[in-house]
């Protein structure tokens, strides 16, 4: 399914972004699309970054996990995995100002007989200096795929994105709005270590005033 990440690049691309979209995304899909979004980054941008998919947690860490990856141990995990850990510190060394990312990866653990420990669902986001994720789950639990049009997350989040505000309002207002939507069955998540006030639709009227990079995962089907 690739309708949330159609919409958010639909949603970005009208108000001027630079967007980089894949659907359902190989791991060498994953790894160009991360270096073409490197090699677009320079001082002072502010990148964002959605996936919707499977991510699996190993030893502390959360890893995208691209629709080829054969993934019969953690180690599997591990290796063919991307780390959003990495993504983040990989895109600050280039010199991303700002980190956004948006996770809807919180799902069941399709391989998890195969692994010794539990691992459903993301463990804790670490973040580092200037950055902000949302996902869609608090650490360890599940979301079920959606039979709506998008996702609660995506919803809640594109109509945030209507208004101009800061971005750490938006994300905070759209996990409120699915809090609300769901009565407490879902609960998305907002890491944040902003050392600033970020609006990235500001003038709205124009040129918006910072250059975005997403590449876009889908779900597996």
């Amino acid at each position: 399914m690739t309708r949330d990440a159609d919409s958010l690049t639909n949603a970005l691309r009208k108000d001027g972004f630079l967007v980089d979209a894949l659907g359902n995304a190989t791991g060498r899909d994953m790894s160009r699309a991360i270096d073409r979004l490197k090699a677009r980054v320079h001082l002072n941008s502010v990148v964002l970054v959605y996936f919707g998919g499977h991510g699996i947690q190993s030893d502390g860490q959360n890893y995208l996990i691209p629709v080829d990856a054969k993934i019969w141990s953690e180690e599997d995990v591990r290796r063919q995995g991307l780390s959003i850990d990495r993504l983040l510190s990989e895109l600050k060394t280039c010199g991303a100002r700002v980190r956004l990312v948006v996770l809807e990866a919180s799902r069941r653990n399709p391989y998890e007989r195969r692994f010794r420990t539990y691992s459903h669902g993301l463990a804790p986001m670490q973040t580092s200096e200037n950055a902000l994720i949302l996902s869609s789950a608090a650490p360890g639990q599940i979301v079920e795929d959606p039979s709506e049009l998008r996702s609660q997350l995506m919803t809640a989040l594109l109509t945030q994105m209507e208004s101009p505000k800061g971005i750490e309002d938006v994300f905070n207002n759209a996990r409120d709005a699915v809090v609300a939507a769901t009565q407490g069955q879902q609960i998305p998540v907002v890491s944040s270590t902003l050392t600033e006030r970020v609006n990235l639709w500001a003038p709205r009227a124009g040129v918006p005033s910072a250059s975005v990079g997403s590449a876009a995962g889908s779900r597996r089907k």
